[in-house]
């Protein structure tokens, strides 16, 4: 199913954007669904996803040309962040981050009147002095929640890989067993 939206190989072979990648592009492990390849994928799109605001498919796509991980399956698992998951992510990590640091929560900006000539120089000198109180916490808590993110990707994609395997193998036993249970089976004539 996922076969019809994706380009062919030939076409990515004869792309000129891709040609820089050099013989690095052909890599099978990189276009084939296979339980590692998958794996790295979902690792490398979920640690890129929650560390990086902005680039992420790009910088997924260069760290799973690098891991061998497959190439579609990192890009599709960097959308663990997108504009709807923005500002929990991010207040998230700056909880995490604060609290591991010990960082107490800045105050918000407070709204100042207009009433001074300079107001507008001093609310601007007062949100820099926030952005950078929370640069340091926020930085520390989105490299932990990347971390821990594609290790339970990783650690995710194999186990529900091998569940899928091993309830695959079930089901085939489970038809084996009623055939070879039904040709024992003496017929009944009725």
């Amino acid at each position: 199913m996922l076969g019809r939206f994706l380009p062919s190989h030939d076409t990515i072979k004869q792309s000129r954007l891709l040609r820089w990648l050099g013989p690095r592009i052909h890599d099978p492990l990189l276009w084939h669904i296979n339980r590692r390849a998958v794996a790295r994928g979902v690792a490398v799109g979920a640690f890129f996803g929650l560390m990086i605001p902005v680039a992420q498919i790009p910088a997924a796509a260069i760290a799973s040309l690098l891991l061998r991980g497959n190439l579609w399956i990192a890009a599709v698992s960097t959308l663990v962040s997108n504009p709807f998951t923005y500002g929990p992510l991010y207040y998230f990590a700056y909880r995490l981050g604060a609290h591991i640091i010990g960082a107490p929560v800045p105050a918000a900006v407070e709204a100042q009147t207009a009433e001074a000539p300079f107001a507008v120089l001093d609310s601007l000198s007062q949100a820099w002095t926030w952005i950078t109180g929370i640069g340091q916490p926020l930085l520390l808590g989105m490299a932990i929640m990347a971390v821990s993110g594609a290790l339970i990707g990783y650690l995710g994609a194999q186990a529900f890989w091998r569940f899928k395997v091993i309830a695959k193998r079930r089901r085939t036993l489970a038809t084996r067993r009623l055939s070879a249970h039904a040709d024992n089976r003496p017929v009944s004539s009725t």
